[in-house]
């Protein structure tokens, strides 16, 4: 059967479904302890943070991975790549970065 690039098609989506995955769980974790730290009730946004992004993400490495171990890999690397970005993004500016500190 020819090739005709439709692997690589495959593999890039796994990869950023993996992305996608990470970015949503990393997100939703920066989100959570920005909420539950003001809140009065803080372990029930942790406690239900934590089951709908497990949820989530293992609900989606089963969809994109298959059964495959390669697809499987590229997901969780994916998902590790975006966890780098979000804590990049996330991450408090400092004062040299920042308009004036008071």
């Amino acid at each position: 059967m020819p090739d005709d690039g439709s692997g690589l098609l495959v593999w890039a989506g796994a990869l950023l479904a993996g992305g996608v995955l990470g970015a949503v769980f990393f997100g939703g974790l920066w989100w959570t302890v920005r909420r539950g730290a003001v809140s009065p009730t803080p372990a029930r946004w942790f406690l239900g943070s934590l089951v709908l992004r497990i949820a989530f993400v293992v609900a989606g490495f089963y969809v994109v991975g298959g059964g495959q171990p390669a697809r499987t890999g590229l997901c969780l690397l994916g998902f590790v790549l975006a966890r780098a970005i979000v804590l990049r993004v996330t991450r408090p500016l400092s004062c040299a970065q920042a308009p004036p500190c008071a």
